[in-house]
């Protein structure tokens, strides 16, 4: 099983791919918790040069709180990470895939909010 879905968005920048991707997630209710940008962190402790490479955690309030409710250590596995990668004059735009993500869990109560998320994330990578 694949555990993400992807899209290129051609000839855009790192600020406007993610500007897309907020706005996106945004309706379908999830906002942005957190914000990692990997290229700068790996330069500044290893030294090393990469291509652009963020990671959103993003979250819908609603689900996250059904989830938690289901299993109190889903914490773990939350937010749901969508990655951001600089590929030349593109974008490549990652979100995980949670019922992927959720198969390492063995609590049945969370499938229906696992495929729910999972929905509202493929038309967010289908919308942009």
């Amino acid at each position: 099983m694949k555990y993400y879905f992807s899209k290129v968005l051609a000839n855009t920048d790192m600020e406007k791919a993610q500007e897309r991707i907020a706005a996106a997630l945004k309706e379908e209710g999830f906002g942005i918790l957190t914000e990692i940008d990997m290229s700068a962190t790996l330069h500044k402790k290893l030294g090393v040069e990469m291509s652009p490479y963020k990671i959103l955690g993003a979250c819908n309030p609603q689900y996250a709180h059904k989830a938690v409710q289901a299993e109190d250590k889903i914490g773990l596995m939350l937010p749901c990470n969508v990655i951001l990668q600089q590929k030349g004059q593109d974008v490549e735009v990652s979100a995980i895939d949670p019922v992927a993500s959720m198969q390492a869990i063995e609590n049945d109560a969370l499938g229906e909010t696992a495929t729910a998320v999972r929905e509202k994330l493929q038309r967010v990578i289908e919308r942009l």
